[in-house]
């Protein structure tokens, strides 16, 4: 079985892409995926024995490679939804127009990616205590990838 590459997270770059301290020289690719990891992995202890039986690592964002030099890479959101803001986001209010009228307005598609933040604020704006992902965060490649780059649900 091929080792997985294991890193740290350097710097948080903006809402949607960290650079890691792997680059080529480490193997890394563009276009390979890493999770970010939960800095705190769980133990988990045998109720009789008082024994750890092994940790839990636990991925809080998957990210995929979109740039790379030869001690850093670039590691950036990817999935994305199409949500419909609906047709009269950009009707003037003033118009007088009743929900019916504004139910036969065409929709207004729009692509939302994920992002690396836990509130509205962008990363430069949060103290690094309230970003969700810190430098020096824990990165490991993911080898198999199974989920879908767009969620195509319908959003209102």
């Amino acid at each position: 079985m091929t080792e997985r590459i294991r890193g740290k997270v350097a710097q948080v770059l903006n809402t949607r892409e960290i650079a890691i301290n792997k680059g080529s020289t480490d193997g890394v690719d563009i276009g390979m995926y890493f999770d970010v990891m939960d800095p705190k992995e769980q133990n988990i202890i045998d109720p009789d024995t008082g024994e750890v039986l092994g940790s839990l690592e636990r991925p809080r964002i998957r990210l995929k490679i979109i740039h790379v030099q030869d001690n850093l890479a670039v590691a950036s959101t990817y999935i994305s939804k199409h949500i419909n803001l609906g047709g009269d986001v950009f009707i003037n209010p003033a118009l007088g127009l009743g929900p019916f009228a504004r139910a036969l307005m065409p929709p207004n598609w729009v692509t939302k990616y994920e992002t690396l933040q836990k509130t509205g604020k962008t990363p430069n704006d949060l103290d690094e205590e309230d970003r969700a992902i810190k430098t020096g965060d824990p990165v490991v490649q993911v080898l198999e990838i199974d989920e879908p780059e767009h969620d195509n649900t319908n959003e209102n």
